[in-house]
C-alpha cells in the first residue's frame, strides 16, 4: 500500500468512526455539564422577549441532506420577515440579549443537540442554506459535503465573516481533504482559543 492510499484509508477510518464517535461523547458531556447555562439562556431570552427562544432554520449538510440547526434566537421574532436574512453591526433587530449571546458565541450552544443526532459534527464547515450554496462551484460543494458541517472550522478560526468567498472555499477544501483527529484538535484549541479573546465562531 502507497503512503497516500494508507493516508486515505486513516482518513475514511477517522472520518466515519472515530469522529462520529468523538462527537458524541463531546456533544453529550457538554450538553450535561453546561445544562444551567442553557436553562438560564432560555429563560432569559423568554424574559427579554418572548417564546420561542430556540431559532431554527433548514441548513443544508452532507450529502446534500437538509436539517433543522439550532440557535438561540437574537433577534425579534419573525426578523426574517422584518429585514434581510443577514445581519449588520447595529442591527435594531437584535435584542439586547442576543448581543450578549452573539458576542460570546453562546447562541451555538444548542447546536451540541444537531452533532448529538448526527447532522452536524464538532469540527467541519459552517452550513449554508439553500441560497448560499448557488455562490459555490458544483466541485467545491461535492467536496465540502462529504464531511458534516460543523459548529466552528477553519473559517472560523482564520477570520469568520470577515474573510473572503475565496478564502471561505480554501477553507473548507483544505480540511475536506486533510480532516484528521490531529486537525480537529488544533482548531478546538484555536476556537478556544478566540472565545476566550471575544473574537466569537459566527
Amino acid at each position: 500500500m502507497s503512503i497516500t492510499e494508507d493516508k486515505k484509508v486513516k482518513k475514511s477510518i477517522y472520518s466515519l468512526f472515530v469522529k462520529r464517535v468523538f462527537d458524541i461523547i463531546v456533544s453529550l458531556f457538554s450538553i450535561i455539564i453546561l445544562s444551567p447555562i442553557f436553562l438560564i439562556i432560555y429563560v432569559s431570552i423568554l424574559i427579554d422577549s418572548g417564546s420561542p427562544a430556540i431559532y431554527k432554520q433548514t441548513r443544508i449538510g452532507k450529502n446534500k441532506k437538509e436539517f433543522k440547526i439550532y440557535k438561540f434566537r437574537t433577534m425579534v421574532i419573525n426578523a426574517d420577515k422584518i429585514g434581510s436574512t443577514s445581519t449588520l453591526p447595529g442591527d435594531k433587530r437584535i435584542t439586547k440579549i442576543g448581543q450578549v449571546l452573539r458576542r460570546t458565541s453562546l447562541d451555538e450552544l444548542p447546536q451540541l443537540f444537531n452533532v448529538f443526532k448526527g447532522d452536524m459534527s464538532i469540527i467541519g464547515p459552517r452550513p449554508d442554506v439553500a441560497e448560499s450554496m448557488k455562490l459555490f462551484t458544483d466541485e467545491h460543494i461535492q467536496k465540502r459535503l462529504n464531511v458534516r458541517p460543523g459548529i466552528t472550522g477553519l473559517s472560523q478560526i482564520n477570520g469568520r465573516s470577515n474573510i473572503s468567498l475565496e478564502e471561505r472555499i480554501y477553507y473548507d477544501e483544505k480540511y475536506s481533504d486533510e480532516v484528521s483527529l490531529r486537525f480537529d484538535v488544533k482548531i478546538i484549541f484555536s476556537t478556544i482559543n478566540k472565545i476566550i479573546k471575544k473574537e466569537g465562531t459566527n
